[in-house]
């Protein structure tokens, strides 16, 4: 059963909505709103260039640089990887050559 709190609750609620609908669609037809935003967003593409420009001049890495040599070592690590288990799957064939076979006798292929 619902208390009047509740629909109390859920009439502000949906008014609240309601009012919030018409306050975005109003700031979205206005014109000077959305100068506004269209300003602001040049203004933050310029001062995150003019961050980047900084951090060039001063010879630090930037995040994009960053996150660049990040892929680089995760691939250059995969490749290690490979490396490692190529080699370990040589010694293995190694070994297992040097049990059949005595040393410096190499084994003959057909």
């Amino acid at each position: 059963m619902e208390s009047s709190s509740d629909r109390f609750k859920e009439r502000v609620s949906s008014h609240g909505e309601g009012a919030l609908g018409e306050l975005a669609q109003a700031l979205l037809d206005n014109p000077w709103f959305n100068q506004a935003i269209h300003v602001a967003l040049e203004a933050r593409e310029r001062a995150s260039q003019a961050g980047v420009s900084a951090m060039r001049n001063l010879n630090l890495p930037t995040g994009a640089d960053l996150d660049r040599l990040g892929r680089r070592l995760r691939s250059m690590s995969e490749r290690l990887e490979g490396v490692e288990d190529g080699l370990c799957a040589a010694r293995t064939h190694g070994a297992c050559l040097s049990q059949h076979h005595p040393p410096g006798v190499l084994p003959r292929h057909p």
